[in-house]
């Protein structure tokens, strides 16, 4: 396979690790954000390491024919370990209890890696392998054990994480559940790449050639479960990042009708150094608006909502839709200067305007409907000062 596969997957693996280094350094002991990170990390070594010309690099500058091998396996089992140490942290527990089994994990492939060097030096291996080093010193002792015990605990690190996954999935709902069932694709298919890397191995034990499995499909395999298992870590950490930012932007409108500019409480700008206080922006946001709802509350008129609600009823909206639009429009009305009072608080009756934050941004949505428009269509309006 093309060198270049290799390096483009770990570029790939590694833009995703670079967006998570603000975070990383904001949280330096939060070993699930700091084992995430090492298996992004190791996945993207493990390419790089893995190109053709990466391995000849290796094995000449350190002078020992076929050293990246070993080279390769520790950082595939380093990245085994991390794997499975991400799921202990995520899943939880008596935090005595995780650091434990944690542990034990790192301990166990540890040792795996230990022993893995120490069969690479009870081997021999004289002749540069650069693609198929696996197949080629599958019969010869030392480094026959030595491939095989990488593959076997690859092996059980996906077949561990895939059946830790699959029971969690079932318990957990939202992005955790998304995550979890990217990651079962992805360890089902670390186990295909296993599966398919001892075949090949075996075969040379039964004197066959089965070595395209090894060079030709493998790597492709190996390639869409590290991008997998990469998701499946980062969906529950940046899937509810990405809907508060929606969320927050899609706020905007019926923030900025109903909120004054001069209101610094509630007018926090939003740069790319302080994505991470998202949740505390959108806070601010909702607060500001909700607050504005209920000041404005006794010039409510559910006259106007009705009018509204039946009118996007008729322009074919759908019942969320144009209740949406009845509050939008009832509550642009309000925002007129001179508009008369109408219910008293809390009185207005609109579960829209009282409900959730999904309901809050259906509301925004619908500030710029032609029907919501109409309601400000009167001079010094909010809309008018503000544009």
């Amino acid at each position: 396979m093309d060198g270049r596969f290799y390096y483009l997957t770990a570029l790939l693996l590694w833009s995703g690790l670079a967006i998570r280094i603000p975070r990383l350094l904001h949280s330096r002991r939060d070993p699930a954000l700091v084992s995430l990170c090492a298996v992004v990390l190791a996945a993207g070594i493990s390419f790089t390491l893995s190109a053709p010309a990466s391995v000849a690099a290796v094995n000449r500058l350190t002078g020992v024919p076929n050293i990246a091998a070993p080279l390769v396996y520790t950082v595939v089992t380093a990245f085994s370990a991390a794997c499975l140490v991400v799921i202990v942290y995520w899943r939880g527990g008596d935090p005595g209890q995780v650091r434990r089994v944690a542990r034990r994990w790192m301990v166990a492939y540890a040792l795996v890696i230990v022993a893995l060097w120490a069969l690479f030096a009870a081997g021999d291996a004289p002749v540069e392998r650069l693609t198929d080093l696996d197949t080629y010193y599958a019969t010869t002792p030392g480094l026959a054990e030595m491939i095989t015990l990488y593959l076997v605990a690859h092996l059980v690190a996906a077949f561990t994480t895939t059946t830790l996954c699959w029971r969690w999935a079932r318990k957990v709902t939202g992005w955790t559940r998304r995550g979890l069932v990217v990651l079962v694709l992805g360890w089902l298919l670390n186990g295909v790449f296993g599966v398919v890397k001892l075949a090949a191995v075996a075969g040379r034990w039964t004197g066959r050639h089965w070595d395209p499995l090894s060079t030709d499909v493998a790597p492709g395999v190996a390639a869409v479960a590290a991008a997998l298992v990469t998701i499946g870590y980062a969906l529950p950490l940046v899937g509810p990042r990405a809907e508060s930012i929606a969320a927050y932007a899609r706020l905007r409108p019926l923030f900025r009708l109903l909120v004054d500019p001069a209101d610094t409480r509630y007018w926090v700008p939003l740069s790319w150094w302080s994505l991470g206080d998202i949740d505390l922006r959108l806070t601010q946001r909702e607060t500001g608006i909700r607050d504005s709802i209920t000041r404005l509350e006794p010039r409510f008129d559910e006259r106007i909502r009705e009018q509204a609600y039946h009118r996007a009823i008729s322009a074919g909206a759908s019942a969320p839709e144009a209740e949406a639009i009845g509050a939008a429009a009832m509550v642009a009305a309000a925002t007129r200067p001179g508009a008369p009072d109408g219910l008293p608080p809390g009185g207005h009756g609109c579960t829209a305007l009282d409900g959730s934050l999904s309901d809050l941004v259906r509301v925004s949505r619908a500030v710029h409907t032609p029907i919501v428009t109409e309601a400000l269509r009167t001079d010094g309006s909010p809309e008018s000062r503000r544009t």
